[in-house]
């Protein structure tokens, strides 16, 4: 059919197509009250926040074992320097780690979710920046799809427009977030190094002075059991973390208290900012570089926002203000003042520190809290690289949930890499000091990217007036700025080894998802016009035989292009066909009851329907054993819902429930065929014979009504759905298209090493489509084709 032919004389075919090539939006729930948090009474936040500790503070409770070492690694010259760094420490977990993360990037988080993807996938809502574009209308009415409206004179309907047009900047942004998620693999394998190894080196502090190999040699198994733990997940001990990072955090500030008492009373003085100023212009280059190990103090805050999803806000802000932040400043505050009259014993500060009376115990809850921390850094790791599966950013790798109660999960292939960089870095090191600086360099990175990230967040989902965004930027840029100039002073002493592990993730990473894009782009051109396909008629030009065909495809409109080419290729096609799209959104979940959309292809004796199974970056795939169960119960139910309409047309689900039995007809059916067809909670009205809409409001089917004698849509209902039945019980057949993509010849070298080599290697080696639907090999019809791009 040509552009120039008359609309007039293309027929309904034509018009068709226009009609089902729309998203499912008819079919999309549109529930009114949407999901708000849960508020807890007082005691249940305070019990939360003391659960908080052994979650989201380890890391950064563990830092004061490495802080003064790293900062002064050659000694203390003079001590206006240990009070001038005392100052900084103290300012620096003021500005960020309180005010920055656990008051403002906190309350950023995505339904609960933290981490720079979480912040990612709340733009993505906001404004039209994701780079696979799979979203419709439909996704936007999910409960969880909360978002801002703004006027189109405001200074946020601005920036969502500067970021629609231009494609360029939103590549930017996305690589911004793949290095700031880079960063976080990095610090998974850093903070354990320095923690375990800090931790340890009590052994070696001031009591037995044994060889720094005997060290390493016992900070190396730990990491290793660490590592090796993680597959049994960490609920039979889990309970004992938050009992031990808080005994730390009283151990470290009774210590603090004590050591102001006894040595020098007037560092508190560094509570004063005229101490940072005259850090900064004494500082010179020396003192300069030295930033780089006070910015370890606040290692640890992207940790506390990535963790920030197991527990409420308040609860996390509660924990900080009234443990963490004031134990953190009195054991500060407490080595420097030992570190006064002895700044000989800066390597070990916090064992020379500790009182002999009680070395041992505190060195035992040390090592017990550097454990906890690490573990926390290897989950968030972990639920990162979780939420950039899910967004097309990561290779699909086997994620096993350890609890599904408190959504803990693991990644086997993950957590040994993990662990071989991990152990290379500790026994290629050997010290805190390299170590510091690498960790310092992964975190003053993922902080920067958060800042930016949180700058767009201000104003697109908070809406902040751009004085207060600038404000917050200016601030926090200043601070974050001079701590990243620092930092390259020590690319040479360690801090290049986060950028060679970053570098290589990133390679990754972007090319998956280049790969992931170049894919759904082929998806979207390629497709087959609906008005092509119901041309053919009902047989579709084919023999139907008994069975159910499910092809699977990433696009959620038109006819995928592996069946067209299924369908010219093999003289039969299946009685009933979905199409079945499984799309992952920019949403932390899906709940349950939105989760399948389903409609109908043409005319009903095609027998077509078309699928929509949509999930969020936090939802478990693996939860749905009985994807196929699911699936077909959804079917059903929309193929009586949909006769049910017909019988009374003009009529909501509502007015028609009223007068209908569930019960009855459950009993009718399983008369003609013993399966049982459960009803679905949500809420559905059909308008037309190839759509239906959720209704505004939830109904659920509570009573059972009666029904004596069937109206003849019932009896129509009954029959498709006793030939659906009939078909299932013929068989099922999962078609996957298994698209080989390679650049064309003209191609310029970078995309041909991207696609030809990157791309095909990371597909060889990750988990297939089959993998992740649960498809028995039986029922496996793989349909191959290439395309050169």
């Amino acid at each position: 059919m040509t552009e120039n032919e008359d609309p007039e004389k293309k027929g309904g075919v034509w018009a068709l197509d226009q009609q089902l090539d729309q998203p499912m939006d008819e079919e999309a729930n549109k529930f009114s009250n949407v999901s708000e948090d849960k508020k807890c009474s007082s005691i249940t936040v305070l019990q939360l926040a003391f659960q908080s500790l052994g979650v989201v503070y380890g890391d950064l409770g563990t830092s004061p074992l490495y802080v003064f070492y790293n900062t002064f690694p050659y000694g203390i010259d003079e001590p206006d320097d240990l009070l001038g760094a005392l100052s900084v420490v103290i300012y620096s977990l003021t500005l960020i780690a309180l005010v920055k993360y656990v008051l403002i990037v906190c309350r950023a988080n995505d339904n609960g979710q933290g981490g720079t993807f979480a912040l990612y996938s709340l733009l993505c809502r906001h404004a039209k920046i994701k780079t696979v574009p799979n979203q419709d209308q439909s996704d936007e009415e999910l409960t969880t799809y909360s978002r801002s409206t703004f006027g189109e004179q405001s200074f946020a309907a601005s920036t969502k427009r500067w970021l629609e047009g231009h494609v360029l900047i939103q590549n930017v942004l996305l690589i911004l977030v793949l290095i700031g998620s880079c960063m976080v693999i990095g610090d998974g394998i850093l903070t354990p190094a320095i923690s375990v190894l800090s931790a340890v080196g009590g052994i070696n502090c001031c009591r037995f002075h044994t060889s720094n190999d005997i060290v390493v040699v016992v900070a190396v198994v730990i990491l290793v059991i660490l590592f090796i733990m993680q597959q049994f997940g960490t609920q039979k001990f889990g309970w004992l973390f938050a009992p031990i990072v808080l005994l730390w955090f009283l151990l470290i500030g009774g210590i603090g208290i004590f050591n102001i008492w006894k040595y020098d009373t007037s560092i508190l003085r560094a509570f004063s900012p005229v101490y940072v100023v005259a850090f900064f212009r004494k500082g010179g280059t020396h003192g300069w570089a030295s930033l780089g190990g006070i910015m370890l103090c606040i290692n640890g805050t992207e940790t506390l926002f990535a963790d920030v999803s197991h527990f409420p806000v308040l609860s996390v802000q509660i924990a900080f203000t009234l443990v963490a932040f004031p134990c953190l400043l009195l054991a500060y505050s407490g080595q420097a003042a030992y570190l006064m009259k002895y700044p000989h014993h800066v390597f070990g500060a916090f064992y020379y520190s500790i009182p002999e009376s009680i070395y041992w115990p505190v060195f035992s809850v040390a090592t017990a809290a550097a454990i906890v921390a690490s573990q926390a850094t290897i989950t968030a790791t972990f639920s990162l690289i979780k939420q950039a599966l899910a967004l097309g950013c990561f290779p699909r790798v086997k994620v096993v949930y350890t609890s599904r109660s408190h959504h803990q999960i693991y990644i086997p292939d993950i957590n040994w890499i993990l662990m071989i960089l991990c152990i290379s870095v500790t026994a290629g090191f050997k010290n805190q000091s390299q170590i510091g600086n690498a960790a310092g360099t992964a975190v003053v990175i993922v902080m920067l990217v958060t800042t930016f990230l949180m700058i767009l967040v201000m104003i697109l989902v908070w809406r902040c007036h751009w004085t207060l965004v600038l404000f917050f930027a200016c601030l926090t840029l200043v601070v974050e700025g001079t701590y990243f100039s620092a930092v390259l002073l020590k690319v040479n002493q360690g801090g290049w080894v986060p950028l060679v592990i970053a570098v290589a993730f990133f390679i990754v990473m972007y090319g998956w998802h280049y790969g992931t894009v170049i894919r759904f782009d082929i998806e979207m051109h390629s497709k087959v016009s609906m008005a092509w396909i119901l041309g053919l008629g009902p047989s579709l030009g084919l023999v139907r035989v008994p069975g159910i065909g499910l092809v699977y495809s990433e696009i959620a409109t038109g006819v995928p292009h592996i069946f067209s080419h299924f369908i010219t290729n093999l003289p039969a096609i299946h009685s009933v066909v979905v199409f079945v799209c499984v799309k992952y959104l920019p949403v932390c979940t899906v709940p349950e009851e939105e989760r399948f959309l389903v409609k109908r292809i043409g005319p009903n004796n095609f027998h077509m329907f078309r699928c929509v199974v949509r999930y969020g970056y936090k939802d478990d795939h693996k939860k749905d054993d009985d994807f196929e169960e699911k699936l077909f119960d959804n079917l059903f139910t929309f193929v009586r819902l949909e006769s049910l309409m017909e019988g009374s047309p003009g009529s909501d689900v509502s007015s028609i429930l009223n007068q209908q039995t569930i019960q009855s007809k459950d009993a009718m059916w399983n008369n003609n065929n013993n399966r049982s067809i459960p009803y679905s909670s949500a809420d559905v009205s059909i308008t037309s014979v190839d759509s239906i809409e959720l209704a505004d409001s939830p109904i659920y089917v509570s009573q059972p009504l009666t029904c004596s004698i069937p109206t003849s849509s019932q009896l129509v209902e009954i029959d498709e759905i006793e030939f659906l039945n009939r078909c299932r019980d013929a068989g099922v057949v999962h078609i996957l298209g298994n698209t080989v993509v390679r650049a064309r010849r003209d191609s310029n070298c970078f995309k041909k090493m991207a696609v030809d080599y990157l791309y095909a290697f990371l597909r060889k080696i990750c988990r297939g489509n089959s993998v992740l639907f649960n498809v028995p090999h039986e029922s496996l019809l793989s349909v191959g084709q290439i395309f050169y791009v």
